[in-house]
């Protein structure tokens, strides 16, 4: 598959919360990096910037003559089969000459059971003094074993 001519937006709900947004835009930086796409962009479905228009458009101007969006989403929803996709052909309908495709959600990817294996291990270790915070829990004392 050609890569030099696709661009990626990774689009997560959004959040009035910076930090969560944030944390998108830290993937999307990082997928950026390891991945074979030259246009990739984040971008929110609502309640932040940039959103999915915006991404679209940077991706065009970026030399994007096809885009795909990849809902950062667990399971297939509302917004998967109706909001991201709506959003996505009104964005698109500026830019005519280019094709687009929303993804499947990746939560039903063989891999995911790695990664929650990873995360639960993870955790458990911080929880247990052998190991870091995880990257979300990261100053937030989130990965802690609790008692009632």
């Amino acid at each position: 598959m050609e890569h030099s001519s696709t661009g990626v937006i990774i689009v997560d709900h959004g959040s009035k919360r910076p930090e969560s947004n944030d944390m998108l835009e830290a993937f999307v930086a990082e997928f950026a990096r390891r991945m074979h796409f030259s246009i990739v962009e984040p971008a929110h479905m609502e309640l932040a910037s940039p959103s999915i228009e915006e991404a679209f458009d940077r991706c065009v101007r970026r030399g994007a003559n096809r885009v795909v969006v990849c809902p950062y989403f667990l399971l297939p929803g509302r917004h998967w089969y109706q909001d991201i996709p709506n959003l996505t052909a009104q964005a698109a309908s500026r830019h005519p000459h280019v094709s687009y495709m929303v993804t499947a959600p990746i939560g039903l990817h063989p891999m995911m059971h790695e990664v929650i294996r990873s995360r639960i291990e993870g955790c458990m270790l911080h929880a247990g003094g052998a190991g870091p915070e995880c990257e979300a829990c990261a100053g937030r004392h989130g990965c802690q074993l609790r008692t009632a």
